[in-house]
């Protein structure tokens, strides 16, 4: 099994199953532009190749992504805000609309994007450490990747709510209960539980399962567009704002925000 890393991923296909690692792990996981493009470029592209029949997104080490990486916007917002959310845009949609199923393996932390890359795989398997946060509003920022529909699609509206208004952590057991994700498994369970799983998917009729998971992407998530334009609208704005500066300067500092507006 040959092992391909590139920016900040690790990405092994055996027997059908694509699967790729963040594996940034002095960042916890966190995304900047290179790895978000990098992941795009794989989902649209390699994803695609009849011999892969099942993604797996995992996080190396204590975590699974701790969402974009802020470190870079330390003098600023550092990319063109449009870039930004074009790049985590074209991974939501890849992963909604492969044809074949998105397996996230969670543990530690997903927040922010990485949170919104989670909820957006067909399958969700956690384990008990993991837990998701819709961190945005603390860096004075709205949910992105799709997560304004995805949670709550998932959860419904005062859950949903909560987390983003709140900058809720859900944990994992708390999330699986509330239907966000599939199951939560025992730490030395999780991963043998995801490769069976795959293993299943892998080897299970590639047509009839690419027009289920299109029905029921379909069936849940029809207006997943609209959400996603409404959230780069207004994330571009955002961006580009004085709080985002406030916001990053003050979690790199250690400090709390004091945001104006």
């Amino acid at each position: 099994m040959a092992v391909a890393r590139h920016a900040g991923l690790r990405v092994e296909l055996e027997e059908g199953v694509l699967r790729v690692t963040f594996d940034r792990q002095e960042r916890m996981n966190a995304l900047d532009l290179e790895s978000m493009n990098a992941l795009g470029d794989l989902l649209t592209g390699r994803a695609e190749d009849p011999s892969v029949r099942v993604v797996v997104i995992a996080g190396a080490g204590a975590a699974f992504s701790t969402g974009a990486d802020l470190a870079t916007a330390a003098d600023g917002p550092g990319a063109d805000p449009r870039a930004v959310m074009a790049s985590a845009n074209r991974v939501i949609r890849a992963i909604l609309t492969l044809p074949v199923p998105v397996i996230a393996r969670v543990n530690g932390a997903a927040a922010g994007i990485g949170a919104s890359i989670a909820f957006a795989a067909d399958l969700a398997f956690a384990a008990p450490s993991a837990y998701f946060l819709l961190a945005f509003v603390n860096v004075g920022l709205m949910p992105d990747g799709g997560s304004s529909l995805l949670v709550p699609a998932a959860i419904g509206r005062a859950r949903a709510t909560e987390m983003a208004l709140l900058g809720r952590k859900l944990g994992a057991a708390d999330a699986a209960a509330a239907g966000l994700i599939a199951r939560v498994l025992a730490e030395d369970e999780l991963a043998s539980h995801v490769d069976a799983v795959a293993a299943r998917l892998a080897r299970g009729p590639r047509r009839a399962i690419e027009l289920t998971k299109r029905s029921l992407t379909a069936a849940t998530l029809a207006r997943i567009d609209e959400a996603i334009e409404r959230e780069t609208e207004g994330q571009v704005e955002l961006l580009a704002a004085p709080d985002f500066r406030e916001g990053v300067a003050a979690m790199l500092g250690g400090r709390a925000p004091e945001f104006g507006s």
